[in-house]
């Protein structure tokens, strides 16, 4: 079963950091790192400090943060977060 594309859109206090499709995304639970990629059950998390990755085109970038939450809904995952480290 294939799944649809997965978006990824990180906001900041200063605007979109990023925002387009990607193939995986690992994120600084306050539980714990995890991953999310497409298909994955809707969720709602806090994020804690550190990197939030991900790989678009087989490139992987990231971005630290200082602190965040996450909404994963529709195949869109929305991070808001304070940059730094």
């Amino acid at each position: 079963m294939k799944f649809k594309e997965l978006t990824l859109r990180i906001l900041t206090p200063e605007g979109t950091a990023f925002e387009g499709p990607v193939e995986a995304v690992w994120l600084p639970g306050v539980m714990g790192s995890f991953e999310v990629l497409p298909g994955h059950a809707p969720i709602i998390s806090a994020l804690d400090g550190g990197e939030v990755q991900w790989r678009a085109g087989g490139v992987k970038s990231a971005l630290a943060i200082k602190t965040g939450s996450m909404m994963l809904s529709d195949s869109v995952l929305t991070i808001c977060a304070q940059v730094g480290q």
